[in-house]
């Protein structure tokens, strides 16, 4: 067959393959060679090597058990206090909540000032919607979410190293739970691994909510998928994205409960955000004392973006994940659950694979 003008020799001719794999062959790029293949070595293996250990994650049977324990969770907006909502609103709520394991509500109370002080004008029907969930929804408790962000990246936010603003804190947290709320949960970012002013923070409010019978919960960063991961994630972007589980484990022996936001974790593919999944409960679980209710995050939420791919990141992908880990590493474990991020987001798909899934 003739090829490209070639006299029918069936070869190709001079300036195509065979030239190229001469000149690829030549001892002047015997240097060059070896840094691209160092340098793909760097770029393929790694991410591929990650890949196949997340599908083996992600792999195996459900075991018997691992289903919903009845301490599950549910974030809510600022809404339910603010007065935009009715009584209408909770009694469908109550209704779509009817059958799951849903404990605790953490509403939107905040967010704190940077001085760590809360105005009440914040929460003007937090004493409304405490009563209606009472009425409507025996024996679920509801939690104050407040939030700030850390002078980590700049001058702005809260400074957890200045102790008037962490007693500012505390005080803000005694004043919620004036309001009748049943405990307080602390989301404040981003918080880097290893911050002793948090531990102190957490020791203060912890005092505070044993002497008032209330619960204190935390929402918590993911823990270092490989050792140090934190600190090489900070040496390369100047920010870190977790914690070390040497700290997970400090933050858990001092709260009632911990939630980890096991979602924005840049898994492209649905497999590969369920094996972390698996990965981080199985993490979490080794460090986390048996007395601490730990709950593991499912993005009820939709978002695309670099953090977050929401074909991979699904309510499906973190439960089959939440389950292996559990099954593999304290199938037994009674205070355990997972905490639903976040009601004003979420899809009927989302409640349907929480249900089936978990429930």
């Amino acid at each position: 067959m003739e090829i490209n003008g070639g006299a029918g020799t069936g070869t190709r001719p001079e300036g195509s393959g065979g030239a190229v794999r001469r000149r690829w062959r030549s001892p002047r790029l015997k240097w060059p060679k070896r840094v691209a293949l160092a340098l793909a070595l760097v770029l393929l293996v790694p991410p591929l090597a990650a890949a196949v250990t997340l599908r083996l994650n992600y792999a195996g049977d459900l075991q018997d058990g691992t289903r919903t324990r009845g301490k599950d969770a549910i974030w809510l907006g600022h809404a339910w206090v603010d007065g935009r909502k009715k009584d209408a609103d909770v009694k469908a709520f109550a209704e779509q909540i009817r059958g799951t394991g849903i404990k605790d509500l953490y509403v939107h109370a905040g967010p704190l000032e940077h001085d760590g002080t809360l105005p009440a004008g914040r929460y003007p029907r937090a004493r409304w919607f405490i009563d209606a969930v009472h009425r409507e929804m025996p024996g679920i408790r509801v939690q104050a979410w407040l939030g700030d962000v850390l002078a980590n990246d700049g001058p702005d936010g809260l400074h957890l190293d200045d102790k008037t603003s962490r007693d500012a804190v505390v005080v803000s947290a005694e004043q919620i739970l004036d309001t009748g709320f049943a405990g307080v949960h602390f989301d404040l970012e981003p918080l880097l691994s290893g911050d002793r002013d948090y531990l102190s923070l957490l020791d203060d409010l912890r005092t505070l909510t044993r002497d008032r019978k209330a619960q204190l919960s935390i929402a918590a960063h993911q823990i270092d998928p490989l050792p140090a991961a934190h600190s090489v994630n900070a040496a390369v972007t100047g920010r870190e994205k977790w914690w070390s589980q040497e700290f997970f484990g400090q933050v858990a022996r001092r709260v009632d409960q911990i939630a980890v936001m096991s979602y924005d974790t840049w898994m492209p593919r649905e497999f590969m955000y369920g094996g972390y999944v698996a990965h981080q409960t199985e993490l979490a679980l080794e460090v986390t004392p048996e007395s601490t209710d730990l709950l593991i995050g499912l993005p009820f939420f939709h978002e695309d973006d670099l953090g977050h791919h929401e074909n991979a990141e699904t309510v499906a992908a973190a439960v089959r994940g939440t389950r292996l880990g559990l099954g593999r590493t304290d199938r037994d474990r009674k205070r355990f659950g997972v905490a639903l991020y976040v009601d004003f987001a979420a899809e009927d798909g989302d409640w349907e694979a929480y249900r089936e899934g978990w429930c």
